[in-house]
């Protein structure tokens, strides 16, 4: 009985480690934005449309004792930090943070950022990336909050033509989601564009 559970302590104590060393959460903020690497068809077809190699990103909040990522998959939610984490590809992210966040983000101001957050948490994702509220996509999803909650553009807005929709695999998937009549003047915002943002500056990566 005393070697059962000790495999069992053993056993347990490798996945807490495990679980922990995915990130540091004494670096990690409210309000922080996760970029990783998706690894869904679509993520293949971003990638050459955005030339980058980050197709997924969410922002963080601390909630209910633990850290966890509101993302726009299906639906909007809430993950776990460190789950959000194992599912990207070789568990590869990156952390950025708006470069003035110590004046910016305040206790106050983190509270707005996770009330308007909260706005879309069930909504749809957006598979036709459109800039209304109907769905939301995950670069837009980040892009609103700190814009409707702060007042700050974190990046850009682009168009739906400046991406390099040249690639047969990228015409497919265009084809697929809007047929002949593609909005290419349609509003954007990429996870690319975030990444870009010279309004942020990286605090944490994870080879």
């Amino acid at each position: 009985m005393k070697k059962y559970c000790l495999v069992f302590i053993l056993v347990t104590m490798s996945v807490v480690t495990d679980g922990a060393s995915l990130f540091d959460s004494g670096k990690i903020r409210d309000g922080d934005i996760i970029f990783q690497e998706s690894m869904s068809r679509q993520s293949s077809v971003l990638k050459i449309a955005t030339k980058s190699r980050y197709t997924h990103v969410g922002i963080i909040f601390r909630m209910k004792g633990g850290w966890y990522v509101e993302e726009a998959v299906q639906p909007v939610r809430y993950t776990r930090l460190a789950d959000f984490i194992r599912r990207g590809r070789n568990a590869h992210y990156v952390v950025r943070r708006l470069a003035d966040a110590d004046k910016l983000i305040t206790v106050n101001a983190a509270a707005k950022m996770k009330r308007e957050g909260a706005r879309y948490i069930g909504k749809k994702y957006d598979l036709a990336f459109n800039w209304d509220d109907r769905a939301i996509y995950c670069s837009e999803l980040v892009w609103k909050i700190y814009k409707r909650a702060l007042g700050i553009e974190i990046s850009t807005l682009e168009r739906l033509g400046d991406f390099d929709l040249s690639d047969a695999r990228v015409r497919s998937l265009v084809k697929e989601r809007y047929g002949d009549a593609v909005p290419l003047d349609e509003p954007v915002v990429s996870p690319k564009g975030l990444f870009e943002s010279a309004k942020l500056k990286t605090v944490i990566e994870r080879n």
